[in-house]
């Protein structure tokens, strides 16, 4: 028992600090958030498991996992507010050509990783050809090009 007990307060805990951390830590993957990606999941394996490196105990922390996990997904179906908080919402950073620098700060977005998405996605290569900018939920930037 205590080990599921472990396992979901471990998934709870990485499930606040990567909310908190923001979106783009999801998205932007460096050399140094891949270390500290391995950091994390050494301080975690010993948290999870404890003195107790058992096979039977590998595998029901696993499945306490997933469990969590797809509970989780269940309760995001059920709740849609519940949703929100757990995955956060869309934010929309440009807007008819027009940055919202106070959304773009909080997001942590440069304007040059939005005209990147831009030219990448769609070819535009200025602010006034973008309609909307949105930063999803999974940390990638979705650009809308104005009509031509």
């Amino acid at each position: 028992m205590e080990s599921v007990l472990r396992g979901i307060a471990i998934y709870a805990i990485l499930l606040v600090i990567l909310r908190l951390s923001g979106r783009r830590t999801l998205a932007q993957m460096t050399a140094f958030d891949f270390v500290l990606l391995l950091i994390i999941a050494e301080t975690t394996q010993q948290a999870l498991l404890g003195d107790d490196f058992s096979i039977a105990n590998a595998v029901l922390l696993i499945l306490t996992l997933f469990v969590t996990d797809i509970l989780l997904s269940y309760v995001k179906a059920w709740v849609p507010s519940a949703a929100k908080w757990i995955d956060g919402t869309p934010t929309v950073l440009i807007s008819l050509g027009k940055p919202d620098q106070r959304a773009m700060q909080r997001a942590r977005v440069a304007l040059d990783d939005v005209l990147d998405a831009a030219r990448e996605q769609h070819g535009l290569e200025r602010l006034d050809q973008i309609k909307f900018a949105v930063l999803e939920v999974g940390g990638h930037l979705s650009i809308i090009p104005t009509e031509k």
